[in-house]
């Protein structure tokens, strides 16, 4: 089945999904699945953006104060 939407027209579908998903209190239900499914199609949502560079760790031998024997 092939849908020849205007852009408004999907707009207002795609807000309508937007609104019964929201709203549903189960939102893992299989009917809400393909309702995200379906909206996705009409407007597929930007891609995540990239994951950050992990930091640089500099790892440097204990200090000799730290494990200093108590007298």
């Amino acid at each position: 089945m092939n849908l020849d939407l205007t852009d408004e027209q999907a707009d207002l579908l795609v807000a309508e999904l937007d609104r019964i998903i929201d709203a549903d209190r189960y939102f893992l239900s299989p009917r809400i699945q393909m309702l995200r499914a379906i909206r996705e199609q009409l407007k597929p949502y930007p891609a995540a953006r990239p994951a950050a560079a992990p930091t640089q760790s500099i790892y440097e031998p204990p200090s000799k104060g730290r494990y200093r024997r108590r007298r």
